[in-house]
């Protein structure tokens, strides 16, 4: 794997990982995965039109638009963008452009609702 660093990401170099199966629409590359007490570190990549389902942050959430754009009941977030969500809030999230973002969890969330087909 290649080494992660600001300047790849930043640059773009992101393109050249590899990105595994997270939610429909939605692949994600692992950073630094969850192991004990360390947060998750991870590059996700949102298609056209996908969508994470309302769900509940239960530790401090960090993110960085790297592309595209990313949307929640609160706003859009564009390219550069810095997102921080505070443990105990609720949202869902989508992309109607695609985008990618680089998101660090202190633990994982806990989806409140699911997709119906």
């Amino acid at each position: 794997m290649p080494e992660t660093t600001r300047e790849l990401l930043t640059a773009g170099g992101w393109k050249e990982l590899t990105f595994g199966p997270f939610r429909d629409g939605v692949t994600i590359h692992w950073i630094q995965p969850f192991e004990g007490e360390q947060p998750g570190v991870a590059l996700l990549k949102y298609e056209i039109g996908a969508s994470v389902p309302r769900h509940r942050h239960e530790g401090l959430e960090t993110i960085l638009v790297l592309e595209g754009t990313q949307s929640d009941e609160a706003g859009d977030y564009a390219k550069g963008c810095y997102i921080v969500n505070a443990a105990g809030t609720e949202h869902s999230v989508w992309s109607d452009t695609g985008c990618v973002v680089l998101i660090q969890w202190d633990r994982p969330v806990r989806i409140l609702e699911e997709e119906t087909a």
